[in-house]
């Protein structure tokens, strides 16, 4: 079938002014340069040619297939072709190239057959799908063409989707009209290769005016689920600043609610109005009596994250949900050393500016609830590119692995695999980095492998990653990691499989010390700095940490 676009010329450059983003701070910006330069290929009074193009990829069974994916056009000195009668990836990213051939900004979605406008010269084509294809490229010579008919052959070098599903647990659009952004997530998951995606209420005093996913009723994301063939959920952020931007309380993720958990955002720094007298554990409560998953957002960021996980009010961490605000060993190794199995998640925030995805094993049919009990049950890993698997004596990601005097030997195969080199893989054994190995290049695509025999002798976790992304704030974490395709940095990260000794689970007496002090410094700074009503507002805040440092009082002190 032959791509028909439902927009016209004017609809696109209406789409062009209205698509201008600063991410991932999340402050609106103009930045219409690349939007508005000319369209040089495009003038009717340049011979053009007609292109037919489709990707393709063949089935286990050796039939092919059209499918979805990605596709860049660049000239012969390598500098990307603007394709108007596609929708262009970088809707809504602000113009920040990290490379010379114009990072999201030069990809298109290509949602089946399509057919293009382009110059009679010598033109390079690439295209992938997903994560899990490789990435082709074909030199096509359309001189003296008049019309030309190119299929695109994707080679898959991996194929986890009878056992994992991927979704974005963290998803807003802004400032595009309802059906600009109905094709923006009918075509962008799509063409990604996300099974799921969850779209958030949130506000913030007269810029959630723009927030058009918020206008989306569950009906909206049903009738979206059954157009797009990825299945759409609904959330909140539920959320507190107590300036604009600053940390305050933090922002948590409520997936699968019931309603809307008001107020969706709290205190005066983002509401421009009332109190900072509402704790975000209210909130979360009632996702938790309503059997809602709740997802902390942003690396733990916010003074309220150390009380709920301690008290066991919180499923997931979303790691790297809208830049790399902090590391892994910052935001998610203390809680595992402090015993907390806390599963790793993640999103995009703001658009879908990367790849960005979860990985979660799922045995039943999907939907909204069984990914999600999936996730809960830690059987996850997060990627923006390598793919990758963890066993240890025959047990997997999420998995808890019981050892004693007499049996404590374990077994690791670790593998990772991915499009782009993301030169190594390294092995986690609480916290600390104890094994490397080198990726080797495999037809068009990377892979690695890791194979130990590991005595054990205490309670802890192991886990597998590629190399960590660098934190832009932190002056000591400026390695960066190789780009992908969007230009941002490569990351990904399994999950933990738990090590169980003599019946006994990893508990960091110093870690706990550490989260004591911190709750501790958070209800001073809270009590001297915060705004309220009258005490009893004030008590309900502290009495989440006051309520966090008893628990945990308590759990150093048990024999």
């Amino acid at each position: 079938m032959i791509w028909n676009p439902k927009h016209t010329l004017q609809l696109f450059f209406v789409l062009l002014v209205t698509c201008s983003f600063v991410f991932p701070s999340g402050r609106v910006a103009a930045d219409l340069a690349l939007l508005q330069a000319p369209v040089k290929n495009q003038t009717t009074s340049v011979p053009q040619c007609t292109l037919t193009l489709r990707l393709v990829e063949q089935n286990q069974n050796g039939s092919k297939q059209n499918i979805p994916g990605m596709l860049r056009i660049l000239d012969t000195n390598g500098k990307p072709l603007t394709l108007p009668e596609l929708l262009k990836r970088g809707t809504g990213i602000s113009k920040k190239s990290t490379s010379k051939q114009g990072g999201i900004h030069s990809w298109y979605v290509v949602p089946e057959e399509v057919q293009l406008k382009l110059l009679k010269a010598k033109l390079i084509l690439q295209a992938f799908s997903g994560l899990e294809t490789e990435l082709t490229q074909k030199t096509i010579d359309l001189t003296d063409k008049i019309s030309e008919d190119v299929t695109l052959n994707l080679n898959r070098f991996s194929n986890l989707s009878p056992d994992y599903k991927t979704a974005n647990t963290h998803l807003h659009l802004m400032r595009l009209t309802k059906p600009e952004c109905n094709e923006y997530l009918a075509q962008i998951p799509f063409a990604d290769r996300l099974d799921l995606v969850f779209i958030s209420y949130l506000e913030r005093a007269v810029a959630d005016k723009t927030y058009i996913t918020n206008r989306y009723s569950m009906a909206d994301l049903n009738a979206l689920s059954k157009a797009s063939g990825v299945l759409f959920g609904w959330g909140e952020e539920h959320r507190h600043n107590s300036s604009g931007y600053d940390e305050g309380y933090g922002h948590v993720m409520l997936l699968d609610i019931k309603k809307l958990i008001q107020p969706v955002s709290i205190g005066p720094g983002i509401m421009k109005q009332g109190t900072d007298g509402i704790p975000l554990s209210r909130g979360i409560k009632t996702a938790l009596q309503d059997q809602a998953t709740v997802i902390w957002c942003h690396n733990a960021w916010g003074m309220e994250s150390t009380p709920n996980i301690v008290q066991g009010k919180v499923h997931a961490l979303n790691i790297f949900d809208g830049g790399t605000r902090s590391s892994y060993e910052d935001s998610f190794y203390k809680y595992l050393n402090a015993g907390y199995k806390t599963p790793f998640s993640t999103g995009t925030d703001w658009f879908q500016y990367d790849f960005s995805r979860v990985y979660a094993a799922v045995k039943s049919p999907l939907s909204t609830s069984t990914w999600l009990e999936s996730l809960k049950a830690g059987r996850t890993f997060i990627t923006n590119g390598p793919l990758l698997d963890l066993r240890i004596n025959h047990k997997t990601i999420g998995d808890q692995l019981k050892l004693s005097t007499e049996k404590n030997q374990i077994t690791i195969r670790a593998t990772g695999t991915g499009r782009i080199d993301f030169e190594k893989l390294e092995l986690i054994h609480n916290g600390k980095v104890i094994a490397t190995q080198k990726t080797s290049p495999l037809k068009n695509h990377f892979e690695a492998q890791i194979d130990l025999k590991l005595e054990i002798d205490q309670p802890g976790w192991i886990a597998l990653r590629t190399p960590s992304p660098s934190v832009p704030k932190d002056p000591k974490r400026k390695q960066m990691t190789p780009l992908n395709e969007y230009g941002r940095e490569l990351f990904s990260h399994t999950s933990p499989i738990y090590l169980e000794w003599e019946g006994r689970s990893i508990f960091d007496q110093n870690q706990a010390q550490m989260f004591l002090e911190e709750m501790k410094q958070n209800r001073e700074k809270i009590t001297k700095q915060f705004r309220f009503a009258d005490d009893l507002e004030r008590a309900h805040v502290l009495d989440v940490y006051s309520d966090g440092i008893e628990k945990l009082t308590g759990q150093i002190e048990s024999p």
